[in-house]
Parts: structure tokens; C-alpha cells; sequence
């Protein structure tokens, strides 16, 4: 794996992470990780206990993780989202956007490259997990009154 790329504050949960299935079997593990097959809804009633999610991707075509991370961030997930495997840096934008705020992909990012595909699209049109106003939010602000 290549470095940890991380968009928060907090220290990095260095906890090895469960699968989906064994978590439910441990009561003290704070990190899982969800494979392409897994429901991520079943995390949903231990949200407040997990502080690591780790989302595989094994191919970066596989786009299901996309799926398991706007799940947990529109139940209220707030620890860290990390998406690991396959992971391109042209994906982070979008990644970022359902909700993932952590990446360890297989093959390094270069900074540069990275640096560009984060700032390549500032705005965009539709609601995000990740919570930035939609551009037409910004151009029309609603009227205070």
C-alpha cells in the first residue's frame, strides 16, 4: 500500500480493521472494512462505535464503494471514510463527494497530480455527502427574511 492521504485533523486510526461480518461478533473493534459484496447498511446501528471504515475497491471499474460511503455518510457517519485498493487519483474528486475523506491507494499519488484533480472541479451542480452547497446554491442564496 501506498501512503496515507488524509483530508482530517484527527489521528489516524491505526487499529487493523474486521470485515463486516466478524464485526458484529466483537464489541471492542473500532475499524471494519467492507468489501465490494458487503450491505454497508448493516454498520448503520454501530455508527457511534466505529471511528475507521475502510471501503475496498479491488478494481478501480468496481464503483460499488461509491454506494457504501454515501450510505454511511447519509446515516450520519462523522469517523473517518477511507477508500483503499484501486484507487486513481482522477477518482478522488468524486470520491470525495460521497464521502470518503482518507485514501490508501495500491500505487502512490504524485502531489502535483494530486493538488490538480482536487482542484480541478471547485464547485459542482448536485447535493453531496460530502456537504458543499451546490453552485446554484451560491449564485441564488436564499433571501434572509
Amino acid at each position: 500500500m501506498a501512503e496515507l492521504l488524509r483530508f482530517r485533523d484527527d489521528e489516524p486510526v491505526d487499529h487493523p480493521a474486521v470485515t463486516v461480518d466478524a464485526f458484529g461478533g466483537q464489541a471492542n473493534a473500532a475499524a471494519v472494512r467492507v468489501e465490494p459484496g458487503d450491505d454497508a447498511r448493516a454498520l448503520i446501528p454501530h455508527l457511534a462505535h466505529i471511528r475507521l471504515v475502510e471501503v475496498n475497491f479491488p478494481a478501480f471499474t468496481d464503483g460499488r464503494g461509491y454506494s457504501a460511503a454515501r450510505i454511511l455518510r447519509e446515516a450520519g457517519y462523522t469517523g473517518e471514510l477511507r477508500a483503499v485498493g484501486d484507487v486513481l487519483v482522477d477518482q478522488l474528486a468524486f470520491m470525495r463527494r460521497c464521502g470518503f475523506d482518507a485514501f490508501e491507494p495500491d500505487q502512490p499519488f504524485d502531489d502535483g497530480e494530486v493538488r490538480a484533480a482536487m482542484s480541478r472541479f471547485p464547485h459542482a451542480y448536485q447535493p453531496a455527502a460530502a456537504g458543499a452547497q451546490p453552485i446554484w446554491v451560491l449564485r441564488h442564496p436564499p433571501a434572509n427574511g
